[in-house]
């Protein structure tokens, strides 16, 4: 085990941004406006504290103090001032405002990785993925029961929502305020090491969604540490994290230092950075190619792939162009507007941001070339919007873009938390994950998508009696003025947080197995058919035979998906191969026609 391997990273080295790795026994904190910090360790029944040593870099340092795992220990940054955690707290036991608590990690170093582009990316919510018994928040060792489920389905790696430790019990996790230690409900750092020891026994890969553009509003202390935001920006959440600003040399330290914490010393294999088109950085290099070319020489390091996706707004494929090339280095970027495109498409809807989706038209061309809108005005945002994706583009390719049918947002964002199998007959959802699954791009399914899951996944938060709430009115009033008729599940009633929670066994049973057996034969067809693995999007092609109807070309492959009532017929392809078929009524279907008597879907090989 390398010395990265058994460390911790705490300081940046000095005069660079690179975190470098540190021993998880130096406990040291960066607060330059603090004349002096104390330091106060308990352990055993002990408590000593502290006065640190500055430095005249801002960092103070305790070296007569050696921690070891198991220690529980806080700063105070003004005599008689209140005791605060580390912001590189590994893990919080006692929530978001106790003492952190040392923890020195160890990943499995014969673990070889493996490469996500192309693949398929499988999203988690650890408290609602596998409940415990009585309706008992999931956690991540209840989680590891699910993964070989997960394995037979054929998918290649296991997307986490944030782990990262936020208040309360329950929560999406984007409230984060300890950015890098684990969520305590779900286990804290050792849970989450068995967990990825266990995805990778099966062959899994994890990937983090890491939250690097804001933090909570409850519990985030960074701000009486050192000057970690700034109001040169503004972003939804208020002030930016300081990227550019007096002192944003040690943030981005920190944060390049919390994805080295992740794939480095926890072991995992990628992260989903949320929104960082909120990552305002003006200075002569963004911070997102920085951490590309930091993660590509750990990757180097490290002797396995380490994968980086980001969720972009922008619609620009400089995001994952490489940075030798000018652009930020994306491994890939989540293309919302193939969700988009598919959703309206199948389910009709067209309010919002999907008024202009929803013909076969654009369902074509965001399949064939990833954005609607790519250098053309956006009715919802009401400008041009976005950039070409250039098909002979040497620097990236289909498999650098993300596509789903459902995710968190996409799912979790409606009134009631809805997936689209709630008013969306079961043959139209068949057809609309062929083209997913068997579309050019990386594939993410969401979790309990597999099946047709009947629970809702609605937004749920467990803020104190001051938050909370503000969180529930503010959440109503939202979809009020959104012109909401219907009740809004309250965030806070712990009953939305249990209706979230699979009910894992529906998938035995009915159109539920049904659709799990479609989405296991389709991922299979993936792995094995070369033409659908092929990245190339100048192989791809669409035929629309009606508004209803569509063919996905993939090479020798076609995928027909129709979500029209009555039946369809394709002309004879003269010896054509049906691979897999998902018909409205599969008991009369002709196994081997190229027809189906209502909604749904045919993969075949021409010859």
């Amino acid at each position: 085990m390398t010395a990265a391997h058994e460390s911790r990273l705490v300081a940046p080295a000095p005069g660079t941004t690179d975190p470098g790795p540190r021993d998880h026994a130096d406990l040291a904190v960066w607060a330059p406006r603090a004349t002096a910090v104390e330091l106060r360790v308990r352990r055993d029944g002990a408590e000593t504290v502290t006065t640190m040593e500055r430095g005249a870099d801002g960092w103070h340092r305790a070296p007569s103090v050696r921690a070891v795992p198991g220690d529980r220990y806080a700063y105070r940054l003004e005599p008689d001032g209140p005791w605060l955690p580390d912001p590189r707290s590994l893990h919080q036991p006692d929530g978001v405002h106790g003492d952190s608590e040392v923890h020195a990690p160890s990943p499995d170093p014969s673990w070889t990785g493996r490469d996500l582009r192309g693949g398929t990316i499988y999203e988690l919510h650890v408290g609602t993925f596998a409940p415990g018994p009585d309706g008992a928040s999931g956690t991540l060792d209840t989680a590891i029961s699910r993964l070989d489920h997960l394995a037979a389905l054929g998918v290649d790696a296991v997307e986490l929502m944030p782990v990262a430790a936020f208040p309360g019990e329950r929560g999406w996790g984007y409230d984060g305020v300890d950015l890098y230690a684990t969520h305590a409900a779900y286990g804290g750092p050792a849970a989450l090491e068995r967990f990825v020891a266990a995805a990778h026994e099966r062959g899994l890969a994890v990937v983090m969604d890491v939250v690097m553009n804001h933090l909570g509003p409850a519990g985030n202390y960074l701000s009486a540490f050192a000057p970690y935001f700034t109001d040169t920006h503004e972003t939804p959440w208020g002030p930016a994290v300081n990227l550019d600003a007096d002192g944003s040399a040690e943030v981005r330290a920190f944060l390049l230092g919390l994805a080295r914490h992740w794939l480095v010393d926890m072991g995992l294999d990628g992260l989903r950075l949320d929104a960082v088109h909120t990552l305002r950085d003006d200075s002569d290099r963004h911070l997102l190619a920085e951490l590309a070319d930091a993660v590509a020489s750990w990757s180097a390091a490290l002797g396995r792939p380490l994968t980086l996706i980001a969720e972009s707004d922008l619609n620009d494929p400089r995001m994952v162009t490489p940075t030798a090339d000018g652009g930020l280095g994306m491994d890939m970027q989540w293309a919302d507007d193939i969700h988009h495109a598919v959703h309206a498409w199948s389910t009709g809807e067209r309010d919002g941001y999907y008024g202009d989706f929803g013909s076969a038209e654009v369902l074509a061309r965001c399949l064939t070339r990833m954005f609607e809108h790519a250098g053309t005005f956006s009715t919802f945002r009401g400008q041009v919007w976005g950039s070409p994706v250039d098909p002979n583009a040497e620097g990236y390719d289909a498999h650098s873009f993300v596509a789903f049918l459902q995710d968190h947002d996409q799912v979790g964002n409606r009134a009631v938390g809805d997936r689209p199998d709630a008013t969306t007959p079961l043959g139209v959802h068949a057809a609309a994950a062929a083209l997913i699954l068997c579309g050019p791009a990386t594939v993410m399914l969401f979790q309990g998508e597999e099946w047709a899951a009947s629970t809702p996944f609605t937004f749920f938060t467990d803020h104190d009696d001051e938050l909370g709430p503000l969180v529930s009115a503010g959440r109503a009033e939202e979809f009020a003025q959104m012109g909401w008729s219907g009740d809004v599940p309250d965030p806070q009633d712990r009953a939305t947080f249990e209706a979230a929670m699979l009910d894992w066994s529906e998938a035995e049973h009915g159109d539920h197995a049904r659709m799990l057996a479609w989405y296991t034969e389709l991922l299979a067809l993936r792995r094995a058919e070369a033409d659908l693995r092929d990245p190339d999007l100048r192989r791809v092609d669409v035929e629309i035979l009606s508004e209803e109807t569509v063919v996905l070309r993939r090479g020798r492959i076609r995928v027909l998906a129709h979500r029209g009532a009555g039946p369809i017929v394709l002309p004879d392809e003269g010896g054509a191969e049906v691979l897999a078929r998902f018909d409205t009524d599969p008991e009369t279907a002709d196994a081997d026609a190229l027809a189906l008597r209502g909604q749904g879907a045919i993969v075949f090989r021409c010859p």
